[in-house]
């Protein structure tokens, strides 16, 4: 008898976990590796940022684990059970400012995949949809339409949608990149704001060191193509305040060395 498909013991506390996981893409001229043997696990209301330089497999990890591609081996579960595509309870926020339905208002925007997904009527799908789209900000642009909302405000728009669902796991790949730096900067601390309210679990993409280490509680940093477990960091006790602090930019430091670290030196 093999253990290789058995389902792990129960982890009541664990939302998302990858198991050896490899993910590889068929081209025209063979098998790309993305991503080799990863291993991760995020408990409830923990948000996991995975790091790591262009081309890592940051983004094919996050996919995977929304459902869009098919780990080659190894396992993603949710709550404990193996996902089998796309569902409700994983919901993705996108670096590209256009996620929104350019026909629909803001607000209807973000009831849609309630009423599609979540079986709501449209009457229970809009008063959650204005409860979250106050919580990100933007309750003067309710009646708004897509094309009249600045990269910032879209963004806080996508946000409130994923939000509103109230998924398991919400994901992230790299929702502030295009962002000014201003938008960026008041964009995280609202995120924060939010975690510490709704207690909910992220799993978030980024290359910003400084932007790992204040969204998450747990970075995982992956090495160049193809895409190995470099080192892990407990960063759970750095928060808005700490940003300056010297604790804040040795810790940058530290993480930086990690990355720019040939794979034999990190392993030692």
């Amino acid at each position: 008898m093999t253990v290789e498909n058995a389902a792990p013991p129960p982890r009541p506390n664990i939302a998302l976990e990858a198991i050896h996981l490899t993910l590889d893409y068929r081209t025209d001229n063979g098998t790309v590796l993305a991503v080799e043997n990863i291993d991760f696990r995020i408990h409830r209301s923990e948000r996991l940022v995975l790091l790591g330089p262009s081309g890592c497999g940051k983004s094919s990890i996050l996919k995977a684990v929304a459902g869009f591609i098919a780990p080659s081996s190894g396992r993603i579960l949710v709550n404990g059970s193996d996902i089998a595509g796309p569902g409700p309870d994983r919901i993705v926020v996108f670096q590209e400012f256009d996620q929104l339905l350019p026909w629909k208002s803001v607000r209807d925007n973000v009831a849609f995949p309630l009423i599609v997904a979540r079986g709501h009527s449209k009457a229970e799908a809009r008063d959650a949809a204005d409860t979250a789209l106050v919580k990100v900000g933007l309750e003067r642009a309710l009646d708004a339409f897509p094309h009249t909302l600045s990269g910032g405000m879209k963004q806080r728009a996508a946000i409130a949608r994923a939000l509103a669902a109230r998924p398991d796991v919400l994901l992230m790949d790299e929702p502030f990149a295009a962002l000014d730096a201003l938008t960026r900067s008041n964009l995280q601390k609202d995120l924060l704001q939010l975690a510490d309210e709704l207690k909910f679990t992220l799993l978030f993409v980024t290359h910003s060191i400084e932007e790992a280490i204040l969204i998450g509680t747990k970075l995982h940093l992956l090495s160049a193509h193809p895409g190995r477990t470099v080192a892990t960091f407990d960063t759970s006790a750095f928060g808005l305040d700490d940003i300056g602090s010297n604790d804040f930019q040795a810790t940058i430091k530290d993480v930086g060395g990690y990355l720019n670290s040939s794979p034999a030196e990190a392993a030692a």
